[in-house]
């Protein structure tokens, strides 16, 4: 299985996804080896995990949350940041080396998102194993769809739909963008809804780490919160204008933005210039108590995503004792029903249900409560169930 990161080293989703499809792989008898573009401690004792190094690499370190703060230290003793397509580049050859200079024996390769598609091919033209790539995005909803995107990430992207022996979409809305973007048969792709284990919501602390918002919520504030990057795909823009007819009808209303991407400054500057930035309190990126007291100080969980392929933190929210309100252009929607749904366009519709639910508890309370029943039912392992399924199914092809 080649990836881009696990926890704790992830920037979101992605390496979530990764680590729960192969812990529940490996209690089935999956035999993993985790390929993945850096050195680091991962705490796991349910596959092995393998780092990829260029030849002339000593270590690579990656060091924050972004895909692209990789430092290469180099068998010279220098050190050099390498830009994200040269690390692609660079992981791409250093799986090809892996592959050569070893006696490895696999039956599946299982690539994860454009990052790791091209050593995946490499892999597959040495070994001849059935291929599997996994797409957890696509380039054009990333970038927003209005421009298409990276024109050499798409041409990774169609080279690996072509080549590929089946297709992964983590959700029916993923599917579709890549039909639509590749101008792939339905018969290639299959989906395995990403999930969620609802043992693995942890506890939460009575004392909320929002010292502020629990105050002002004794004083009859309301909070919403939106949980992810900070990046064109997750629509907060609109969510911030949104905010600003919210609060004119209901001024006790504050906006919890938890997270960080290249839009941090952009969003800060939006909010002041509409007014509501007293309103508005950006954390940055969180992890442990913090992430999990932001779902929890919440009346309301939005994600207001231009295309979200599935978006995890919803069904967090849920764990967590918050409704949620996502875009119809999300696949979560498809796997949780008792949750309210807009357009990411629709500026003031998204407003109208979120001064609803401000204004409403009993109508937070009985969209929560039917949210958990559906949530409590949710496992990674039914997903793991249907990769083994199709496992199975490569291998008799292969076999034939």
């Amino acid at each position: 299985m080649l990836g881009w990161e696990l926890p704790p080293n992830n920037s979101g989703g992605l390496g979530v996804a990764c680590f729960e499809l192969c812990k529940s792989l490996a209690k089935k008898g999956a035999d993993i080896e985790f390929v993945l573009p850096y050195t680091a401690e991962h705490d796991i004792d349910f596959m092995r995990i393998t780092p990829a190094h260029p030849q002339n690499v000593a270590d690579v370190v990656k060091a924050g949350i972004a895909y692209d703060s990789y430092k290469y230290v180099f068998r010279d003793g220098h050190t050099e940041w390498i830009d994200i397509h040269g690390q692609q580049q660079m992981y791409e050859h250093a799986v090809d080396r892996l592959i050569r200079e070893s006696d490895r024996e696999f039956d599946v390769i299982h690539a994860h998102d454009w990052l790791t598609f091209r050593a995946a091919l490499r892999v597959k033209q040495q070994r001849g194993c059935p291929l599997i790539v996994h797409f957890h995005s696509v380039e054009a909803d990333r970038a927003g769809r209005e421009f298409g995107g990276n024109p050499l990430v798409r041409e990774i992207e169609s080279m690996a739909v072509l080549m590929a022996d089946q297709v992964i979409a983590v959700s029916e809305h993923t599917k579709k963008a890549i039909m639509r973007e590749y101008d792939i048969p339905a018969s290639k792709i299959r989906v395995v809804h990403n999930s969620i284990n609802p043992n693995d919501i942890q506890l939460l602390d009575p004392d909320n780490s929002y010292k502020y918002l629990t105050e002002m919520r004794v004083q009859g504030y309301h909070v919403v919160t939106n949980v992810g990057r900070l990046t064109i795909q997750k629509g907060l823009p609109n969510l911030l204008r949104a905010a600003k007819e919210v609060i004119a009808r209901e001024p006790k209303t504050l906006f919890l933005i938890v997270g960080s991407g290249d839009q941090y400054f952009e969003l800060l500057q939006l909010s002041a210039d509409l007014g509501i930035a007293k309103n508005v309190i950006f954390t940055g990126f969180q992890r442990g108590k913090r992430w999990r007291d932001s779902y929890a100080i919440a009346d309301l969980f939005v994600m207001p995503s231009v295309s979200e392929p599935f978006g995890l933190t919803a069904l967090e929210a849920v764990g967590y004792g918050t409704p949620a309100l996502v875009s119809k252009q999300s696949g979560v929607a498809e796997v949780m029903k008792n949750c309210l749904t807009v357009d990411f366009w629709d500026v003031a519709e998204m407003a109208n249900q979120i001064t609803a639910f401000v204004r409403h508890a009993a109508l937070r309370d009985e969209l929560h409560k039917n949210a958990y029943r559906e949530f409590q039912k949710l496992s990674w392992d039914t997903s793991a169930d249907k990769l083994f399924t199709l496992y199975s199914e490569q291998l008799q092809g292969a076999a034939a």
